[in-house]
């Protein structure tokens, strides 16, 4: 028979991990968006094709690269004491579900679609998709709240809850 061990707590990260963690990403990411400008150049060298269009969807893709470097570098910086030691990490930019997610997001769909623009100029309609994401995400934490009201006082009522209030009532009348 097997023992059946007790589930494990999730291992947390140290500091010194974190931070490392945080320069590979920011490496990384930057690295994305260098290399997709790049080959986008190339390519727009070797088709001698630059319509307005490209143009300006390239310098709005570029502006996006470096305000999501610059955000992510900012927030993922760690604070040091004179001896190098860690403060603080700064904020964990692999953490699932944080704001570094949706701005990693917002890196991988301006290089893929600068690299895919290369081919057609029609592929430039993908960069629609990040205001329809931002929206449904305005809709997500905002919106729904709002429209719908509160979830707490839709919440179904116990049916025993519900006998003993009924009866404290009728106690109450008598």
């Amino acid at each position: 028979m097997s023992q059946q061990q007790p589930p494990k707590k999730k291992a947390t990260k140290g500091n010194k991990q974190i931070v490392e963690e945080n320069v590979a990403t920011v490496k990384f990411y930057r690295n994305m968006s260098l290399i997709a400008t790049a080959v986008q150049f190339l390519g727009f060298a070797v088709y001698a094709e630059l319509s307005t269009l490209a143009v300006v969807m390239t310098v709005l893709c570029v502006v996006a690269h470096v305000a999501s470097y610059y955000f992510m570098a900012m927030i993922g910086k760690p604070k040091l004491t004179e001896k190098g030691d860690i403060i603080e990490t700064g904020t964990d930019l692999n953490i699932e579900g944080g704001i570094t997610e949706h701005v990693k997001d917002i890196v991988i769909l301006t290089a893929g679609t600068q690299l895919v623009s290369i081919l057609s100029e029609f592929f430039w309609l993908l960069m629609l998709l990040l205001p329809i994401r931002a929206g449904w995400l305005l809709w997500q934490t905002v919106g729904k709240q709002f429209f719908q009201g509160d979830p707490a006082e839709e919440a179904p009522v116990n049916e025993k809850k519900q006998k003993k209030l009924m009866r404290k009532m009728n106690r109450a009348r008598q």
